[in-house]
């Protein structure tokens, strides 16, 4: 075990220790103090058993996990108990629809609140309204999550690459945000870091320097619409309109997400309806030659309001070939790592292009990655059930683009994109 493994090891049982104490106190009643040393034994257990039968590449067995969501579920309902003085109802149905909000799938974000109020119900039919608020979120949260085991079998993550180097996962996007916030200056920022040559608001440059580069067994290049083509070959020729279509249910959740992250953090700050968009959007790409070399080496595409320069978002666009396969990776850099986009293109009738990371393909899909700053190795989670399609197509002589999104086969989002020629200046 090298001395960094060791540190994390002993983090991670400091980690348990402290959420174990917490929450046996919050269990304990009027016998905190034994309860505290109690959970405290209990939590450094379970981490210590969950690490010692870790396997290289997994992540902490299920039911470790189960046990700290537990515990933390505990220390927030004595709190919410304490605040608020809500019957078990209510602490058992808010500790099932935070657990269930941060399964995403849309049917545990359903399954949470209803799973927990019946256990809070169970614990008043048990103890009437003086229910121990801890036990009452603990028993909702643990249930709910055994529930949804049993219900929904594929995994909602899966640990990919453990501290491997970037070559080894050519469809992640190795670039980070190096500060908390990503904006539309992050491809300048990323030159300072990187060296080279950096070219804001490139002229006449596209996402892709080539279409040809997606050849492939289920992709022809030369079957592409021309406007199709120069549209990827030379993006900034063009300006955007965006028509969002949000599906109702993930409304509040957006709401939500947009408020408390995408906005603080400058990056995928999707408008929410068609109002926001007659602000304008701003389109145009930033550009990184490597140092000895003509060919650009990063491109990133920023899209933004028009009137503010408040970034909607902040992707890199690269490609690259792997078994005669052309595939687009498209990264959204975030605070010490990347969400990585892999798309297979595929033809569309009609000459149109279609990007989708839906393939029985192994590349193709969804990676969330934390990037080591010091060594630049790679931590890689699989995003199972994210997927999207992006068509690029000619209707009537005008160019469109639909972009669709879905949540394990759940469609939330579509962007329609009516893509003009910008005017000569």
């Amino acid at each position: 075990m090298t001395p960094e493994e060791r540190g994390k090891r002993v983090s991670g049982l400091v980690f348990a220790a402290v959420t174990g104490a917490l929450a046996g106190a919050a269990l304990s009643g009027r016998r905190p103090g034994r309860g505290a040393a109690f959970g405290a034994a209990a939590l450094i257990a379970t981490e210590a058993v969950s690490r010692a039968r870790q396997k290289p590449g997994e992540i902490p067995a299920w039911w470790s996990r189960v046990v700290m969501s537990g515990a933390l579920a505990a220390q927030a309902g004595w709190l919410g108990g304490r605040l608020t003085g809500a019957g078990p109802v209510a602490v058992g149905a808010a500790a099932g629809a935070v657990a269930g909000a941060l399964g995403m799938r849309p049917q545990k974000v359903a399954l949470g609140p209803a799973a927990g109020a019946a256990a809070g119900a169970a614990w008043r039919l048990a103890a009437g309204r003086e229910a121990p608020p801890a036990a009452v979120a603990a028993t909702a949260v643990v249930g709910y999550r055994a529930l949804a085991a049993l219900l929904f079998r594929d995994p909602q993550v899966g640990l990919l690459a453990e501290r491997v180097r970037p070559e080894e996962l050519p469809f992640v996007v190795p670039l980070e945000a190096r500060s908390g916030y990503v904006g539309t200056g992050y491809v300048r920022e990323l030159a300072e870091a990187l060296g080279g040559t950096y070219q804001p608001d490139a002229a006449d440059v596209g996402i892709v320097a080539s279409l040809d580069d997606l050849a492939g067994p289920q992709f022809d290049p030369a079957g592409v619409d021309p406007l199709v083509r120069e549209f990827y070959e030379h993006t900034t020729r063009f300006r955007l309109d965006i028509v969002p279509e949000w599906r109702l249910w993930v409304r509040p959740g957006y709401l939500l997400y947009r408020t408390f992250v995408a906005r603080p953090l400058g990056q995928a700050n999707v408008p929410m309806n068609q109002r926001e968009t007659l602000r304008g959007v701003r389109s145009r790409i930033d550009t990184i030659t490597p140092e000895d070399s003509d060919l650009i080496g990063v491109r990133g595409w920023i899209r933004s309001f028009a009137d503010t320069d408040e970034p909607i978002y902040v992707g890199i666009y690269t490609t690259y070939r792997h078994d005669d396969r052309g595939y687009v990776s498209v990264g959204f850099p975030v605070p010490q790592g990347n969400f990585t986009a892999t798309l297979l293109p595929e033809p569309r009738p009609g000459g149109g292009l279609v990007l989708t990371s839906r393939s029985p393909l192994p590349h193709p899909g969804h990676y969330l990655t934390f990037i080591d700053p010091e060594t630049r190795d790679l931590t890689t989670l699989t995003v199972h059930g994210f997927a999207e399609q992006l068509d690029v197509y000619v209707k009537n002589g005008e160019l469109r683009a639909d972009h669709a999104f879905s949540l394990y086969g759940f469609p939330f989002l579509v962007l329609h994109y009516t893509i003009h020629r910008k005017s000569r200046s």
